[in-house]
């Protein structure tokens, strides 16, 4: 198995609530311009964004820190609820996040590949904004608790599970203002050359598919020795 197969390839293609899914090409998703190996040894695709890209990242307005917030080191992981390779990479990612008191991760709804991902997503918003860190990471855990496709009525139920007002999770999600954030996501991802999912930005660095909970904790231990993704 390739770094490569460990994405759903896109292209970002946001008309109204629709995005569209088709394969991208290895110059899209950006080479390789740092050593860092997946689980089985293949280098994965990765790059440097410049500082303009890496504010425009940061500043977007559907991102959801949890963990540490103060944390030394901060992962942004962008994911589509329907990415199969999204749901694998979540289990790791919320290992670290156990393991790790010092990691600040942001979750980014990156919701490219289906209508019901965007259903799903409008949830997550809505969610986003009544709901504390804490609570916004147990949401998400349980949204990847459920089998087959997750969209907006799987996301309400979990956020019902939450204690949230469905109703009132209705009225926030389902607002041009929800939708314009994860529109946003998806445009400036796009922009960002942010082709497959999961992705994860840190260091100023992207990094293109999962590569596996080791690699991972390897990239966050060189931020925190050298301040590079690889030291």
């Amino acid at each position: 198995m390739t770094g490569m197969t460990r994405t759903c390839i896109i292209v970002l293609c946001f008309a109204l609530s629709v995005l569209a899914a088709a394969p991208a090409s290895a110059q899209q998703i950006g080479g390789a311009q740092y050593p860092i190996k997946a689980s089985d040894g293949d280098i994965i695709a990765n790059f440097k964004l410049d500082s303009a890209m890496s504010a425009k990242l940061a500043a977007l307005q559907a991102q959801y820190p949890v963990g540490n917030l103060q944390g030394d080191v901060t992962l942004m992981q962008f994911y589509d609820l329907n990415c199969p390779y999204c749901r694998a990479a979540a289990a790791d990612v919320d290992a670290i996040v156990r393991a790790d008191s010092k990691l600040k991760l942001i979750l980014v709804p990156y919701a490219v590949l289906s209508v019901a991902s965007v259903q799903g997503a409008l949830v997550e918003v809505a969610a986003g904004k009544m709901l504390t860190p804490d609570k916004f990471l147990d949401f998400h855990r349980r949204l990847y608790a459920n089998r087959g496709t997750i969209d907006g009525a799987k996301a309400l139920d979990a956020a019902k599970d939450m204690g949230l007002d469905p109703a009132k999770v209705v009225e926030v999600g389902n607002t041009q203002e929800s939708l314009d954030m994860l529109r946003q996501n998806a445009t400036i991802g796009g922009d960002a050359k942010l082709a497959a999912t999961p992705a994860y930005v840190i260091g100023g660095v992207a990094i293109i598919g999962h590569p596996g909970r080791k690699p991972l904790e390897t990239v966050i231990a060189a931020m925190r020795s050298c301040g590079k993704v690889v030291c």
